[in-house]
């Protein structure tokens, strides 16, 4: 294949623009934000299948200690109507009056062991609640975490994509500078072996950085200009410049 060696001089500037846009979309790929985001999503994730298991479990408890404290008030309300009656002089019968008495005791003794297990009740409800707002707070603070890591990802991918726009417009422009059938060979170079063209300097090609013999040195060196030359090593076109050492 034969081209004009400044159209091969411009597949350098091509292959640097290449690289450019390579660079940009690994950083893209591989953005710092992009890890924090995933990594505390799934904190959050977490937090919040905590923070409805402990709500859940101060609801139950709010429930218990309802139903706990329904049951004081009925046993005191019961307590209370029998020691009227027995305030009021209307149990004259000494059988019923130890009967009565028996019984007030009873209430006062159930109404005692009910008011423990409301205290009981409360206390674990206490610690359920406070585990609510603990972990409400731990799943609010990852939210804001992922809402500040999510502002800088997209301000870094707006520069990415601003960086990446304006070097694809500058490799149109250059391609255009390239005859076609050079363009298409380096294209697919390039598909094959991530870098299409590379410089010759100091008889070492930088696309593999192999140093090349004297023998393949004085090939080049016989080679009319305008030939289109190939690495024998990596096989990406290899183009000469000053800087060659021909």
């Amino acid at each position: 294949m034969k081209a004009a060696p400044e159209a091969q001089k411009r597949l350098l500037d091509l292959a640097e623009l290449d690289s450019v846009i390579d660079r940009l979309a690994h950083r893209r790929r591989t953005l710092p934000e992009l890890a924090e985001i995933d990594e505390r999503s799934k904190q959050y994730a977490r937090l919040a299948t905590q923070v409805i298991e402990a709500e859940t479990e101060a609801g139950d408890l709010a429930r218990e200690q309802a139903k706990a404290e329904s049951d004081v008030d009925a046993v005191r309300t019961r307590a209370e109507r029998d020691q009227k009656r027995l305030d009021s002089g209307a149990v004259t019968s000494p059988r019923d009056l130890a009967s009565l008495q028996s019984e007030i005791a009873s209430l006062h003794k159930r109404q005692g062991d009910l008011e423990e297990i409301v205290l009981e009740i409360m206390e674990r409800r206490e610690a359920a609640d406070a585990r609510v707002t603990d972990l409400v707070a731990r799943r609010d603070e990852v939210a804001a975490a992922v809402s500040a890591a999510e502002d800088r990802r997209d301000a870094a991918l707006k520069e990415i994509d601003k960086e990446a726009t304006e070097a694809r417009g500058r490799r149109s422009a250059v391609s255009g500078e390239i005859p076609a059938d050079l363009l298409k060979l380096y294209e697919k170079l390039r598909e094959q072996y991530g870098v299409g063209a590379a410089m010759l300097r100091a008889g070492r090609c930088q696309g593999c950085k192999v140093a090349l013999s004297i023998a393949e040195m004085n090939r080049i060196k016989a080679a009319p200009h305008d030939e289109v030359l190939r690495c024998d090593e990596c096989r990406r076109i290899l183009v000469r410049t000053p800087e060659s050492g021909l």
